[in-house]
């Protein structure tokens, strides 16, 4: 299809019509007309709606009355409720390299707070341009600053306990911040969550902090990749409330106002919102922060599974367990003889590690989290309604 100008057509103006020669005025005739223009003048003064100001204008004016408008909707109440609550949680963030005249900026949350120290989660893309790595993890390069400011509008100075960048999540540890004057934010999980329930987006789209959008939660188990990111993210969440530049790093809430999400990347022709907003699930962002909390990195032991979200798995009849989406390649699990879901083809359901009965995506991680690299486990996983038993070596 061309959008290209077609070439002009040639028009020409229509002939001008030649007035006939002007003949004499008749003076009777001009006193007539000027005597006319007067009176027309008075008549317009007299009655023209706009003729003098006192026709208009009404000196016993006052405010009118404020009319009642009775108690709002309880979906309206509740609204409110999750901004008033949650929004006392939500910070702005301001990473800058004193090498550079720009700032990145973002949101964050009140993760934790831990013998009075307050620690922060946001994105680590929001903090990646004053971020250096080293064998011990993430920590801020010289010269540059982190600034956090949080519900009373005060600035704090922030410095790094760590980061993931695989999932798109740092911790923040916020330097003299008075614990007793922050408040965590509330935790949720990820794993019951139900397309078409609520989501609540909090944070400073364009820098405008603490501003409150909603919509639903409007798919699960999707798998993106950003710019920044080399691997695919996978199994977050996907939102139509408006998330925007500046809105990273915030966190996405459902109607109890506890945190379900991570808001980290949308898709966006234009840059701005389209109604397709990503986010990292809670029970992902429970489990790295705090080993990096705990750790100041994250030390994970590798399986080599990539597991369905619990929604997904319950539509594909799986009632308990954690159900195998994908196998990676040369893993301990591949070369463990483990199989993952294809078309057509269920894949293996780990119902068991070690004692620990397996229940869900969450109790795999939980399990997984606190074993260490190298360390031998018997995996029992069903397949094809028939339990099997593997050992598997950690790395």
């Amino acid at each position: 299809m061309s959008f290209g100008y077609e070439s002009p057509q040639r028009y020409d103006f229509p002939p001008r019509r030649v007035p006939p020669p002007p003949r004499g005025n008749s003076p009777t005739l001009l006193i007539l007309v000027v005597l006319l223009g007067v009176l027309l003048g008075v008549l317009a003064y007299r009655f023209w709606p706009f003729g003098r100001r006192g026709d208009v204008t009404e000196p016993d004016a006052t405010p009118r009355e404020v009319t009642p408008r009775g108690k709002l909707w309880d979906i309206e109440q509740g609204i409110v409720d999750v901004a008033a609550k949650a929004s006392k949680s939500v910070v702005h963030i301001r990473a800058q390299n004193s090498d550079q005249d720009s700032a990145a900026t973002g949101s964050g949350f009140i993760y934790n707070i831990l013998n009075g120290k307050v620690y922060v989660v946001t994105n680590f893309h929001v903090i990646e341009n004053v971020a250096v790595s080293s064998t011990d993890g993430w920590s801020k390069a010289p010269n540059t600053t982190i600034e956090v400011t949080p519900f009373d509008q005060k600035t704090y100075q922030a410095t790094i306990v760590g980061g993931y960048p695989d999932k798109d999540i740092a911790v923040l540890y916020v330097r003299g911040a008075p614990a007793d004057k922050f408040q965590r934010i509330d935790v949720g999980t990820s794993d019951t969550l139900k397309v078409g329930q609520f989501a609540f987006a909090i944070g400073s789209p364009y820098g405008l902090s603490r501003t409150l959008t909603w919509g639903i939660v409007s798919a699960l188990g999707r798998e993106i990749t950003t710019e920044r990111n080399r691997n695919p993210i996978k199994n977050v969440i996907q939102t139509d409330a408006p998330i925007n530049p500046g809105n990273s790093g915030g966190p996405l809430l459902d109607s109890a106002g506890r945190l379900i999400g991570m808001n980290t990347a949308i898709f966006s022709p234009s840059g701005s919102s389209a109604g397709i907003g990503f986010a990292i699930p809670v029970d992902e962002i429970n489990q790295v922060a705090t080993a990096i909390i705990k750790h100041g990195r994250v030390i994970r032991p590798f399986l080599g599974v990539h597991i369905a979200p619990d929604q997904l798995a319950s539509q594909a009849g799986v009632e308990h367990g954690a159900l195998i989406w994908e196998v990676v390649a040369n893993s301990p699990a591949a070369r463990a003889g483990l199989r993952g879901t294809t078309r057509g083809q269920l894949g293996d359901i780990i119902v068991k590690i070690d004692d620990k009965e397996i229940e869900r995506a969450s109790d795999l991680f939980s399990v997984l989290g606190n074993k260490k690299v190298g360390d031998k486990v018997t995996l029992t996983y069903s397949r094809n309604d028939k339990e099997q038993e593997v050992t598997v070596t950690l790395e």
